[in-house]
């Protein structure tokens, strides 16, 4: 299930709900009980490695312009 982060308007805190996609836009109350909040804009972060530790080695081209192929 998604988590969601809000911020109270009334106390300034923040703080995060799990509820189903269908609900992200529901009205949340904060925990201190103030009605007034907004949904945060959330960005996710995702990173990893290769097996290995190593970072993927980067495909070839497809072609065209951005393979470098045509300026010639």
């Amino acid at each position: 299930m998604p988590r969601y982060e809000y911020r109270c308007r009334a106390c300034g805190d923040t703080f995060e709900l799990n509820r189903p996609m269908a609900e992200s836009g529901a009205p949340a109350s904060c925990p201190a009980g103030h009605p007034d909040t907004v949904k945060l804009l959330s960005t996710v972060a995702v990173g990893g490695r290769a097996p290995g530790g190593a970072a993927p080695a980067p495909q070839g081209g497809g072609g065209g312009c951005c393979g470098g192929g045509c300026c010639g």
